[in-house]
């Protein structure tokens, strides 16, 4: 069944081919276009650096008008990062726009990785130590970057 929903996934899978941005890759799982695995590569010169995080992306039909639903399957100590995996960021709630597409989502988050917003933490702890103690932060992140290589 061809939905305008499909249809778009396609096209950002395609976007994603042919035109991919650094340090982050996407495809649909086999036999289902409405749900992505993603990784994200851990930028550079940030605690997360060589980290290779995966994510899973669930869209839904109503997408893009709609954002998508964005997990970490991998462990992630992040300011922005629920213990379950999900994610606080405002593309993908009150700010989305249907002009983003999945390479603009994977890039916002790759982004966030090294510029949390610490007004609204999912994660407290995380948060608290990126204010107060940024050494100690450092130390639980690269952690999670030793931990993404072995999944």
């Amino acid at each position: 069944m061809s939905t305008a929903a499909r249809r778009r996934l396609m096209r950002d899978f395609k976007r994603m081919q042919t035109d991919p941005p650094a340090g982050v890759s996407a495809s649909p799982v086999p036999d289902n276009v409405m749900t992505w695995n993603a990784v994200i590569i851990g930028p550079a010169d940030t605690p997360f650096e060589d980290g290779t995080f995966r994510l899973v992306m669930h869209f839904e039909e109503q997408y893009p008008n709609k954002p998508p639903s964005v997990k970490f399957i991998s462990q992630m100590f992040h300011p922005n990062v629920y213990a379950t995996g999900e994610l606080c960021l405002d593309i993908l709630q009150n700010r989305w726009s249907p002009t983003y597409d999945v390479a603009a989502v994977l890039t916002s988050i790759q982004s966030l990785l090294n510029d949390p917003n610490t007004g609204s933490p999912a994660n407290v702890e995380a948060s608290n130590l990126y204010k107060d103690n940024r050494k100690e932060y450092t130390k639980r992140v690269r952690e999670t970057v030793e931990k993404s290589w072995e999944e």
